[in-house]
């Protein structure tokens, strides 16, 4: 029976619903089906949520304007403290580049004062180092470090301070200066007023004029360790000659030189130019050559050569057998053989004192060379000098022969001391000794 029941409720049919309008004697009706009503209620539904959105906004629409216009004011606020943030950075950025410009002006000016001391170091050591040259103790190339090498020649282009010097190292530096960016005067817009430090202009010039001047002090104290090399080796080699011409007691030309400087000196007191080290050792090289020059002077004018090298000796210096007389008597020189006609040269420079005929020596000449030293040559079959010519020890003075008491073509050479004949062979061997020295 409820089977029954229900299938009589669920297969009854819905009543429709129908709106009837009249309106006189008409008379109008309509059916009002559910989706018609679905309609009407969604409509009703929007209208009311439209309703309410426009009379909430003009309830709230002063606030909502309010709140705009306040983060507009926010944004603005921000734009412009990044701007002055910005103008700020700028103005630091400015304001260390102008510094760094002035530091690496400081910087050159230190440098040009540098090289223009090394150069004027380098027209001294020109002078000094032609003078070691000349005295046999060092070759020039390669003797010191000039001044004008690339690394004392480092001077960046600022403004119109630019170092005039020789070499290459402008160029290199103004390369090294210009690598790397400079720091941001504009950053991103991502980030506010605080950009990470770059390295700035005068950091690397720091590094470069750093490494510059410790190179110029290593370039000084090169120079200073040579100039002191060669003022000891100067020292020595006049202190070797020196030696020497002592044992012939040949008086030092330097001893001449003090007691002449004592008796005639004078002049106002003036300040020296500097103590500098530097200076110091150059006055200190400068007197080392100058009496290595004297004494080198002195014994290059002295006899100290061999008249006839590669000659056979054929009578030596001393007491023998008188080739005429048979009996003992003293050879006052020694006898070199000598082909007819062979050219003679003197041993030493000086002034010609005798020429000509000189009793057993035949055709002879005798040269005045200084300090009461004086050597002879005699047998020669013609005589080509006379009295009062200054000679040298590549001039020829004579030709080889056979004259006055002589049994053959040879070279009688002399040597004499204070008018007394000594051994050629004691000059001969000193000249060995200072074979290094003189020319």
């Amino acid at each position: 029976m409820n089977s029954g029941h229900q299938h009589r409720v669920f297969g009854r049919r819905a009543q429709e619903h129908i709106l009837i309008l009249a309106s006189g004697d008409k008379v109008r009706h309509m059916t009002v089906r559910p989706w018609m009503a679905a309609v009407a209620f969604c409509f009703v539904g929007v209208f009311s949520i439209g309703y309410l959105l426009a009379t909430s906004y003009l309830v709230l629409r002063d606030d909502l304007i309010g709140a705009t216009m306040a983060r507009q004011a926010r944004m603005q606020h921000d734009y412009e403290d990044r701007i002055a943030a910005l103008r700020a950075q700028v103005d630091r950025i400015t304001s260390r580049q102008l510094l760094d410009q002035q530091v690496v002006e400081d910087k050159v000016d230190k440098l040009m004062e540098q090289q223009m001391a090394l150069t004027s170091r380098h027209g001294k050591l020109d002078n000094l180092l032609d003078r070691a040259e000349s005295s046999g103790l060092t070759e020039k190339d390669g003797a010191l470090p000039a001044a004008s090498s690339p690394v004392q020649s480092y001077a960046p282009d600022i403004k119109d301070k630019r170092a005039s010097l020789t070499g290459g190292g402008i160029e290199a530096i103004e390369k090294q200066l210009a690598n790397g960016a400079p720091a941001d005067a504009t950053p991103d817009n991502s980030t506010l007023a605080y950009v990470p430090a770059t390295d700035t202009v005068g950091d690397r010039a720091d590094r470069i004029f750093s490494k510059v001047t410790l190179s110029l002090k290593d370039v000084e104290q090169d120079q200073r360790s040579r100039v002191e090399q060669l003022t000891s080796d100067a020292g020595n080699a006049a202190n070797a000659i020196e030696t020497v011409l002592t044992r012939f007691k040949i008086p030092m030309p330097e001893t001449a030189a003090k007691k002449d400087d004592d008796d005639a000196v004078g002049g106002p007191y003036v300040e020296p130019e500097s103590n500098d080290d530097f200076n110091n050792s150059l006055v200190a090289l400068d007197g080392a050559l100058t009496r290595l020059e004297e004494v080198r002077s002195t014994a290059e004018s002295l006899p100290f050569r061999n008249p006839a090298i590669g000659k056979d000796v054929t009578s030596p210096f001393g007491n023998r057998r008188d080739p005429f007389l048979g009996r003992l008597a003293l050879h006052s020189g020694i006898d070199f053989r000598f082909s007819p006609g062979e050219r003679i040269r003197p041993t030493a420079p000086g002034k010609v004192i005798s020429a000509g005929w000189t009793g057993g020596y035949g055709n002879m000449v005798e040269i005045d060379h200084g300090n009461g030293i004086s050597t002879r040559y005699g047998h020669m079959s013609q005589v080509l000098v006379k009295v009062g010519d200054t000679v040298d020890r590549d001039d020829v003075i004579g030709l080889a022969g056979s004259t006055g008491r002589s049994t053959g073509t040879h070279l009688h050479y002399e040597v004499r001391q204070d008018g007394h004949a000594v051994d050629p062979v004691y000059f001969m061997n000193a000249g060995l000794k200072l074979a290094t020295y003189i020319k």
